[in-house]
């Protein structure tokens, strides 16, 4: 329990000391590694971008094999409030060239100027022949996804259900400032953001128990596993049904932004908590390049 404790500690800490949001212009409708914001123009608008992502993370999971991957994506916002979205990924030095297809769609609503959210539903594409990324375990996702902007910070509750080879439902918690240069770095139409962001994952993770028995030769395992042996040792037995605490974060994403583009790099620490199976999951740290640009 102490770990709850101290991450609702760093959250009143990081809402205290704030500054005041300025939202920038770009929807973040999705779950991907995209720029980090929350805001939207409401007009019809399409955003496009490429990412660049140091390892695959799932709800604060990671395979036993690093894969740094890049992604591209398109997402089409109606002015209602409708989205939809397709994302290509691609894991560098793995053949197939696409390994797999997200696709999704969505509505933003908004309770009022403070309090705003969304709702959408992913589906996420594997090629047969793709790495064996942890995510593969799972096809479906629903989000729902709720924000509350109190000046001081932006927080952000999100719930999720995935289904398809294993069942998990999620739940994320997130507290972030935004801060912006009043500054240009080569003309008035230029400035940089930070968005410092603090986050927990609470769920279960029947996702990992099925990873591990589709892809038994891809674990890290100790010295004597397949040696000697006609067949593979039996896993054991986990509560991967259990709800609990997943992962704890700290982000920290640097942008450069103009009217139209931003260009981000973001640095996250992971560390994740009751890790169970074989994947033997560690501290780590993320690195992320990302590039978008709307039209409107």
């Amino acid at each position: 329990m102490k770990y709850y404790f101290v991450l609702l500690f760093l959250i009143i800490c990081i809402a205290a000391n704030a500054a005041a949001v300025k939202p920038y212009p770009f929807f973040r409708g999705t779950s991907h590694l995209i720029a980090d914001s929350d805001s939207v123009i409401r007009k019809r608008s399409i955003s496009v971008g490429v990412n660049y992502g140091s390892d695959f993370q799932f709800f604060g999971r990671t395979g036993p094999i690093t894969y740094p991957f890049l992604s591209t994506y398109a997402i089409y916002n109606f002015k209602s409030g409708i989205f939809v979205y397709a994302s290509p990924v691609q894991v560098i030095g793995y053949y197939p060239l696409i390994d797999e297809v997200d696709l999704g769609a969505g509505y933003l609503f908004k309770y009022s100027k403070k309090i705003s959210g969304t709702i959408s539903y992913s589906r996420f594409i594997f090629n047969k022949n793709t790495a064996k990324v942890i995510k593969s375990a799972s096809s479906n996702d629903i989000n729902f996804k709720s924000s509350f902007d109190w000046q001081l910070a932006k927080s952000n509750v999100e719930f999720d259900y995935l289904f398809g080879d294993a069942n998990d439902y999620f739940v994320t918690l997130n507290t972030s400032k935004y801060i912006e240069t009043d500054w240009g770095i080569f003309d008035d139409k230029d400035y940089l953001s930070f968005n410092p962001t603090i986050s927990a994952i609470f769920g279960t993770q029947n996702f990992v128990g099925r990873y591990s028995s589709e892809h038994l030769d891809k674990l890290e395992t100790d010295n004597t596993f397949f040696q000697g042996l006609d067949s593979p040792p039996t896993l054991p037995r986990y509560n991967n049904g259990r709800f609990t605490a997943l992962n704890y974060s700290v982000k920290l994403p640097i942008a450069y932004n103009r009217p139209h583009y931003t260009f981000e790099a973001s640095w996250k620490y992971s560390i994740p908590l009751n890790v169970e199976g074989a994947l033997k999951n560690r501290h780590e740290v993320f690195f992320n390049l990302t590039f978008y640009y709307l039209f409107y």
